[in-house]
């Protein structure tokens, strides 16, 4: 026969509220103070974060991406300050070892994409290059068609995305010709050494002015550059507005075209690579008599 057991419950408000009446008001200070501080934090400590960025002339994705972090920043401050008005110091205690040996394991889990997001924000805050910019890195070109936290997407010239890390990107040379309103171009002619270097410099300059993607200012320049093994080398200098990788090609590509038509009307040879030969050259008879070779001229 079982002996029933006997609960000690409260049976009244009044014992209800003597037994768990503190841990009421401590619940409900917590709540309250999380919800001043939470708030009141938010809205002031966001709003300084985006106007001391805006005023600095940051980058609508960082300005955004630090209001993020300021309102996450804001929760585990109210967190704090809300359980420590509580009286629930223990616990936030607790919470902290555990969230902080949580941050140390993500931190050395995700050191690639912390070191990219960083390098993100920089290439954001610091703009090397913008959106529609050609770009050339490394041994790699193409123009930017976004820019992310973690990665810019680049479009090769074959039409193709290549998804870089940003830390690629901030921490090797980056080339951008179009960084500036204008952006010389280079080539060497060669012609050969009976041909008059004047006369060539010449040609190469009224082809330059005669095309209409070439500025007129700065003008058009030869130099002198090399003196090869079958060849003297003209440079030729030219400047093209408004720079892109389209603008680019096809104003170099008419440039060459034009100075070697205009060669080949004045009789400037373009000449290329040869290897002349001498020495003598003999004949080795060999005659193979009964077994024995016989060797003669």
């Amino acid at each position: 026969m079982f002996t029933p057991v006997q609960l000690d419950l409260p049976t009244t408000l009044d014992e209800l509220f003597a037994q768990f009446g503190q841990l009421v008001w401590d619940v409900v200070a917590l709540v309250l103070t999380f919800v001043v501080v939470y708030v009141v934090g938010r809205y002031l400590l966001v709003k300084l974060v985006r106007g001391s960025l805006t005023a600095r002339g940051f980058d609508r994705t960082v300005v955004q991406l630090a209001a993020k972090t300021a309102t996450v920043l804001t929760f585990f401050v109210a967190l704090s300050v809300a359980f420590t008005v509580a009286g629930f110091g223990s616990f936030l205690g607790a919470f902290a070892t555990l969230g902080g040996a949580l941050a140390l394991a993500l931190g050395f889990a995700a050191q690639d994409l912390i070191g990219n997001f960083v390098a993100g924000v920089f290439i954001l805050k610091d703009r090397p290059f913008q959106v529609g910019d050609w770009i050339e890195w490394e041994d790699k070109s193409g123009v930017v068609r976004e820019i992310d936290l973690r990665v810019t997407k680049v479009e090769t010239f074959n039409n193709e995305i290549v998804t870089v890390p940003n830390s690629d990107l901030a921490n090797n040379p980056v080339t951008n010709p179009m960084a500036n309103e204008s952006l010389r171009l280079q080539f060497t002619f060669g012609i050969g050494y009976d041909d008059d270097i004047a006369e060539a410099a010449d040609v190469i300059r009224e082809d330059a002015r005669a095309n209409p993607g070439v500025l007129d200012d700065p003008e058009p320049s030869v130099r002198t550059t090399e003196l090869a093994d079958s060849y003297v080398g003209l440079e030729s200098r030219i400047w093209i507005g408004d720079p892109d990788r389209g603008t680019f090609k096809r104003v170099l590509s008419e440039h060459v075209q034009g100075v070697k038509e205009r060669f080949d009307e004045k009789g400037i040879e373009m000449p290329y690579p040869y290897r002349e030969l001498t020495g003598d050259v003999g004949i080795d008879e060999v005659r193979n008599v009964e077994g024995i070779q016989v060797h003669g001229d």
